[in-house]
């Protein structure tokens, strides 16, 4: 059973009261979520800015920098607004906003311009426009120049690249329009910001960045809100890891990926209030698109005390809750591969599940170039080509598997983080082989769907009966209703208590 819910409450950044009342105890757990920008000085921070608190009359909140950037405001020196966890409203809501945020993110607009990302919503450009403004206080043009900005501080300070490659690699038309952007939201030059981040280095004793021809390589620290249940995701991704993509010990989590330009590696390492992502990217055109995925992999945006809040609410799930504090959700790095592995999976073991998929990307996946025992997992027009060399089992079953490859590699099926919910299940449903458990699951990883309850999950349901809650669907189904707009959590819960 699937149910996305928006919001009901006001937007938090309407609310100025409650905003003012985040900036005044400079609260953390409000970073990302909404944008504070100060009249009579033009800057804008993020909530838990550690400079003077502002006068309430002369505070302006916004829902996104680029909408502060519109305004006119400039990014603090101190705080980095652009450096927090990106807000939790985008996987909570399914909206066209939302889902054209998370289009945005992934770097959308900069391969394929407004009409690709408006063909991919399935608006028109002018209607697409209107919502955006209307909802964010920016259009997408302005969105993404934000994205490309914050694309753009990064390489300028983890990189060697010459500035001009810089700008072309952020996705900047021109030379000149980086370093009027650059200005213009950080208030220094771009040669500024490198001389800053690398006297910044020497300080601190860190290593300088390397670039080479055979990837670049970048180590950024991304940020979460605390708490963050790094041993479960780490657990999980290593019971499922697939050799050569994927590798996983107890302290962090590897893998390839196939990004728009190229190939790329991503190690991700839970540390004290960050995760250290190590990248090595064939092209830094992808670098926006890479840190995107990377943060859904770990559900990095999630506001883990709003899940709290409403499931400690349940006498049963209260005691897990307090046990694991701050549970995500595990994301996918693509569509395509993540539905493979979830037909992959059905009616099978865990364990068999990986092999049936390490046998297929032996096969059929591709090298990375600068380490070719790494494989990038095969892409849907190689399985639906050339599956039927690979791929065991019942012929119906095989037919099934290369038939959604078929679907998915003509686009037919088209499964990104763009997508609605209800039509992308709907279009999943309409497959051969493809039933509730599956469509969800997918939605639930790759949407990062908060509210998807796996009612005819054996093992979520075993979990279940562990905590002396119902396990039969129709008792869970309606138990559940209480746990509502945190139902995937709680499956992750119900999953890892089937465990003890």
């Amino acid at each position: 059973m699937t149910a996305i819910a928006a919001p009901a409450e006001q937007a938090l950044w309407r609310d100025n009261e409650r905003c003012y009342r985040a900036v005044a105890s400079r609260d953390a757990r409000f970073d990302g979520q909404f944008i504070t920008a100060v009249r009579t000085t033009g800057i804008y921070c993020r909530p838990s800015c550690p400079a003077l608190t502002p006068r309430q009359e002369n505070v302006r909140f916004y829902p996104t920098a680029a909408a502060a950037q519109a305004a006119g405001f400039r990014a603090c020196r101190r705080c980095l607004p652009d450096a927090v966890p990106g807000s939790p409203e985008w996987n909570v809501r399914a909206d066209l906003a939302a889902r054209a945020m998370r289009l945005i993110a992934d770097g959308v607009v900069e391969r394929e311009g407004v009409p690709g990302l408006a063909r991919r919503l399935g608006y028109s450009e002018r209607q697409l426009g209107r919502v955006l403004t209307a909802e964010l206080g920016a259009g997408p043009l302005a969105l993404a120049r934000a994205h490309r900005a914050h694309s753009a501080r990064l390489l300028i300070e983890l990189s060697e690249l010459p500035l001009a490659d810089v700008a072309f690699a952020a996705g900047f038309a021109s030379v000149r329009q980086f370093n009027d952007t650059i200005r213009e939201v950080f208030a220094r030059t771009p040669s500024q910001l490198r001389t800053a981040a690398a006297a910044a280095r020497r300080r601190a004793g860190a290593a300088e960045p390397e670039a080479g021809t055979a990837g670049t390589r970048l180590s950024l620290r991304l940020p979460f809100r605390p708490p963050f249940d790094a041993a479960g995701l780490l657990g999980f991704f290593a019971a499922r890891a697939v050799p050569g993509v994927e590798s996983v010990d107890e302290h962090s989590y590897a893998r390839t990926l196939r990004l728009p330009h190229g190939a790329a590696t991503v190690t991700l390492t839970p540390q004290d209030g960050h995760v250290r992502c190590d990248l090595r990217l064939a092209d830094v055109r992808d670098l926006g698109a890479a840190v995107t995925r990377a943060r859904r992999l770990l559900d990095l945006d999630a506001d883990p005390e709003a899940v709290a809040r409403v499931l400690a609410t349940d006498p049963a799930l209260a005691p897990a809750v307090a046990a694991t504090p701050g549970i995500r959700v595990p994301g996918a790095a693509d569509g395509f591969e993540l539905v493979l592995r979830a037909m992959l999976g059905q009616q099978v073991s865990v364990a068999a599940a990986r092999t049936a998929a390490g046998r297929l990307t032996a096969a059929l996946g591709e090298p990375v170039p600068w380490q070719p025992d790494l494989l990038l997992f095969p892409t849907a027009e190689t399985v639906a080509e050339r599956g039927h060399e690979v791929l065991r089992g019942p012929k119906r079953r095989t037919d099934a598997i290369l038939g959604a490859a078929a679907a998915l590699a003509s686009g037919d099926v088209d499964v990104h983080v763009g997508r609605d919910p209800a039509e992308l299940r709907a279009e999943l449903l309409a497959l051969t082989g493809i039933g509730p458990w599956t469509a969800d699951y997918v939605l639930m990883r790759v949407l990062g769907a908060p509210d998807v309850l796996l009612t005819g999950d054996l093992v979520l349901r075993k979990g279940a009966a562990a905590l002396s809650i119902a396990d039969d669907i129709p008792a869970l189904t309606e138990r559940a209703q209480a746990w509502r707009p945190w139902r995937s959590y709680a499956g992750m819960y119900l999953w890892r208590s089937s465990q003890a």
